[in-house]
């Protein structure tokens, strides 16, 4: 007779062999727990495994069990579908029991199995497991807090980096917040024409009247389409911005593309150099005017003056020059036609400047300055009190500051006709000026540069430092940057009067000096063009390095011309810094910009002159403002693609 018994089924005889069979591994099982060795203490002596037991044997309750990390994306429950046949039945059932068994009763196995691996097979474990104990808090933290966090990084790689763990991270990477705080971080304020034009297109697109940020846009009087791409582009986000200024500070600092083109075949002096929107003017001693286009294309040669031209100062697509032939001359620069001749003067026109579309006022030989009605030709008020030559002049408003060789500066009303104040107490001639308004700074040749009070006349402080004649100034908030002949430029706090940098600059004077909120763009007379971090006074680098002499200096964000003697020869260095357009944009943006149909917004665009105030900082009216609170994310990263992917190799 079978042991089986008579009528027993394969299943039924299956699972006795199974019951007999786990009998006996279950007897092995604690044959073998009599004789493998304890393992090590905790650092508080205590073995667990014996805790444990000793807990179970008390009866007292299991301590609370540590919560399990939630399961990272690519985790998923065990699937035992797929396994073998001929697989050991004891493995299924364990898999089955070990499901079902408590949680004091999963750890007591698993601390079984781990005391039993080698190490070859606990390292298996830790690889297995380390995986599945990350977690990503990105996917787990409300929005807000994610923002946050990402406020707290200052370098655009990271950022970049960042936006490829995932969607949700290249999600939150792509928020205009972000890219609002770094640009405050970076000192990448928004321009107020940018500010302006992206209200303007988004008042358009979405007018909300419960939206602070978003209301009915209207305007004066005239029309403008979204056909003229120029006059009202679409509003770029922070980020674009970042990017763009990003690049920008890149391309200074190691690139840039820059073409060379002579302007004489003879050495010439360049008495002048502005740089505007439209336009690179370049006067000199040879009686000509040379207008170029900003990429460095000649447009037309102004013809006019007798002798050699010494001053000049554009507004809009209108200059006025003067020179050794004592004419002001009134120009067109879309037509190259001389509007109107100026008289009055009796010896070199040395200086212009103009507070208005319609005023300009000019500084001569003669002691005089004397303000003109540019439009109707004529001269409103002559100027009287120098004693010698008028050398330099700067106007704010209704208040023009003049600087002579008497060593005096004076402070005039212009609509009263008057001088406010004489400003006495350098020693020797001054060569330069600045004012912001309220304080006057004034380089002499007794080398010292006094800082004055424009609405005392009080002298506030006298700087110190200089070795030569400062024959180049410049103020700007509150710091003031100097060059002299003594090759050396020197950057000070108005707010303490005080040195901040000594820069080394030149092996001769320093001819030509600008700077902005990043940079000094320094030429001297040997033949050089230094760049400048202004935050730490280190060098830059060395736009140009081969020249004889370096004539004047102009540039702008994303442009610098250079007038240098080289080879006997006058020429014109532009350097452009300027990213591809379709770098810039976004791949949403590259689309070309139509509206169905076409609207049209009454009221003109309004823009500010570019070079007024400043006849060495073009472009200076369009002063930086704050940043409006930035609106939703609108530029999401491009998928599979970094941030700063196209500035490898800038």
């Amino acid at each position: 007779m079978s042991p089986y018994g008579k009528h027993q089924s394969i299943s039924e005889r299956r699972g006795s062999v199974l019951g007999e069979e786990l009998s006996l591994n279950t007897h092995s099982a604690k044959l073998a727990q009599q004789h493998r060795p304890q393992p090590p203490l905790t650092p508080l002596g205590m073995n667990p495994s014996a805790d444990f037991n000793q807990q179970l044997s008390a009866g007292s309750p299991p301590p609370p069990p540590t919560p399990a990390a939630s399961p990272g994306p690519s985790q998923t429950q065990p699937d035992w579908s797929n396994a073998e046949e001929d697989e050991s039945i004891v493995l299924s059932i364990m898999r089955e029991n070990f499901l079902k068994a408590t949680t004091p009763e999963k750890k007591r196995i698993l601390e079984d199995i781990v005391n039993m691996c080698t190490s070859q097979q606990l390292s298996f474990i830790l690889q297995l497991v380390s995986p599945r104990l990350k977690k990503d808090p990105m996917m787990s933290l409300p929005d807000e807090l994610c923002l946050r966090v990402l406020s707290f990084i200052d370098d655009p790689k990271d950022l970049a980096r960042a936006s490829q763990v995932s969607r949700r991270w290249r999600d939150l990477v792509s928020d205009d917040m972000t890219w609002k705080n770094l640009c405050l971080k970076h000192d990448y304020q928004r321009r107020l024409s940018e500010v302006q034009t992206s209200m303007q297109y988004s008042n358009f697109l979405r007018p909300d009247p419960t939206s602070s940020f978003y209301q009915p846009y209207s305007a004066p009087a005239a029309s403008v389409t979204f056909d003229d791409a120029s006059s009202l582009r679409r509003p770029r986000s922070y980020k674009s911005h970042f990017k763009q200024r990003y690049l920008v500070d890149a391309a200074w600092r190691t690139g840039g593309r820059n073409i060379t083109k002579n302007i004489t075949q003879e050495g010439g002096v360049v008495t002048s150099l502005h740089l505007t929107k439209k336009y690179i003017i370049v006067a000199l001693d040879n009686t000509k005017i040379h207008v170029f286009d900003t990429e460095g294309n000649e447009l037309r040669t102004l013809r006019g003056h007798m002798m050699g031209v010494w001053a000049m100062v554009p507004w809009d697509d209108v200059l006025v020059s003067g020179g050794c032939d004592r004419d002001v001359r009134v120009w067109d620069l879309t037509t190259g036609v001389c509007m109107h001749t100026l008289r009055g003067h009796t010896s070199t026109v040395r200086c212009l400047k103009m507070s208005d579309a319609n005023t300009a006022i000019s500084g001569s030989r003669d002691t005089t300055l004397r303000v003109w009605d540019i439009k109707n030709g004529v001269c409103r008020n002559v100027l009287v009190g120098h004693q010698a030559s008028v050398r330099c002049l700067e106007i704010h408003g209704d208040i023009v500051v003049s600087g002579s060789y008497d060593t005096t500066a004076k402070v005039w009303s212009i609509s009263e006709g008057r001088c406010l104040h004489t400003l006495q107490g350098h020693y020797s001639q001054i060569y330069a000026i600045a004012f912001d308004g309220y304080r006057v700074a004034t380089g002499s040749l007794d080398t010292s540069v006094r800082i004055w009070n424009a609405a005392t006349g009080e002298c506030q402080a006298v700087l110190q430092g200089h070795t030569s004649l400062v024959g180049q100034l410049q103020m700007r908030g509150g710091t003031l940057v100097t060059g002299g002949s003594d090759g050396s430029v020197r950057v000070w706090s108005l707010e303490r009067f005080c040195p901040i940098h000594r820069l080394a600059a030149h092996d001769n004077s320093v001819t030509s000096l600008q700077f902005d909120d990043t940079r000094i763009v320094s030429g001297g007379s040997d033949g050089r063009v230094k760049v400048w971090d202004l935050k730490t006074g280190q060098l830059v680098r060395e736009l140009i390095s081969q020249g004889e002499a370096v004539w004047r200096v102009a540039f702008e964000a994303e442009k610098c011309v250079a007038m240098a003697l080289r080879n006997s020869r006058t020429v014109m260095e532009v350097w452009s810094f300027s990213p591809p357009e379709d770098v810039l944009l976004d791949r949403h943006e590259r689309q070309p910009f139509m509206l169905t149909p076409r609207p049209t917004i009454e009221g003109p665009v309004p823009e500010r002159p570019s070079s007024a105030m400043d006849d060495s900082l073009i472009g200076n009216g369009m002063q930086d403002v704050d940043m409006p609170d930035a609106g939703p994310a609108t530029a999401p990263l491009r998928p599979n693609a970094s941030f700063f992917q196209a500035s490898r190799g800038a």
